[in-house]
């Protein structure tokens, strides 16, 4: 009875060594995988809540085409964070400083060292598509600048040298993939557009309208180009332009960039920027750390780009051909 019940057994686990003995197929593996894989979804679910904190730090930028060299503090608050979505408020506060030597950032006055202040605050909401492939958002805020001025670097001598301060409306809609983003802006001066700055020039805030298109080399490089079309009152900078820009990501919130610029007022610009945000990520699991660096996911608490108040200036009551020469 034992030797037949033996038998027995070897006879029914025959078929069980056999199939473990064999090599799992292509299929086979996927299968399992995929099942082992469901066993415990919640790992693998995204919480917005869990990504989207506050965070804050400080930014700074050398001078651009219209723009001063800057440096200050910033802050991303999430007001609302849905399923898919947040409501936010993005502030900064940059210190003006002065241009670099006889080179006018605004043309031909130069921009000196003042108790000057450039504020931006935007208010936008962003959310994630269905399949989370995009990221969107629309913004909208109001930026203000003031500008204390000095010597012209064009040769003229020019007297009574003065600060002014300018205000603009900003909107802008953004969208973010692993791979592409796409950004387009309108920067629109308002109340006193336009001030007199010296004995030769006056200066005016440029209405400025652009689009970026952006590309990710790496997840840490990322590269784009745009057009912008830029207006002012005293008609001396309208025109177009183009401009690139180079950025990399080293990490932990921090990155650096290099802007180059071009249109017929300003000729070629190049500037340089910096940006550190502190977080206050929460201890999470492997798999949601991952799925948080996806770049939809990231641009989620990213700041707007493009909302400097950009200024220029062109001859006022004389012409320019007839001030005290230096």
């Amino acid at each position: 009875m034992t030797h037949t019940t033996t038998a027995l057994k070897r006879h029914l686990l025959a078929p069980a060594v056999l199939m473990l003995s064999m090599p799992l197929s292509g299929s086979v593996l996927a299968q399992v995988t995929q099942d082992s894989s469901t066993k415990d979804p919640i790992e693998m679910e995204l919480n917005l809540k869990d990504v989207v904190k506050f965070n804050w730090g400080f930014q700074g930028a050398t001078q651009g085409a219209g723009t001063p060299n800057q440096a200050g503090l910033g802050f991303f608050l999430p007001m609302m964070v849905s399923d898919n979505g947040v409501l936010f408020l993005d502030v900064l506060a940059n210190a003006n400083f002065a241009d670099f030597d006889d080179y006018s950032s605004i043309i031909n006055t130069t921009v000196v060292n003042g108790t000057t202040l450039s504020t931006s605050t935007r208010i936008g909401y962003r959310w994630l598509t269905d399949d989370n492939a995009w990221m969107l958002g629309v913004n909208g805020g109001y930026d203000t600048r003031e500008m204390a001025t000095g010597s012209a670097d064009t040769g003229i001598r020019v007297t009574n040298s003065q600060e002014v301060d300018f205000q603009q409306v900003a909107f802008g809609i953004e969208a973010v993939s692993d791979t592409w983003n796409v950004n387009v802006y309108a920067l629109v001066p308002v109340d006193d557009t336009e001030y007199r700055l010296n004995s030769v020039y006056n200066g005016g805030a440029l209405d400025t309208y652009g689009v970026d298109v952006g590309y990710s080399i790496t997840p840490e490089f990322e590269t784009s180009i745009g057009y912008y079309y830029q207006k002012g009152d005293l008609n001396t900078a309208d025109g177009s332009g183009v401009q690139g820009r180079v950025a990399y990501n080293i990490g932990s919130g921090f990155s650096i960039g290099t802007n180059l610029s071009y249109d017929d007022a300003f000729d070629g610009r190049v500037s340089a920027d910096i940006l550190y945000r502190f977080a206050t990520p929460e201890a999470v699991k492997a798999p949601i750390k991952k799925a948080w660096n996806a770049p939809t996911i990231k641009g989620l608490t990213h700041g707007v780009n493009d909302r400097d108040v950009r200024v220029h200036d062109g001859c006022g009551y004389y012409h320019c051909g007839l001030g005290d020469l230096e």
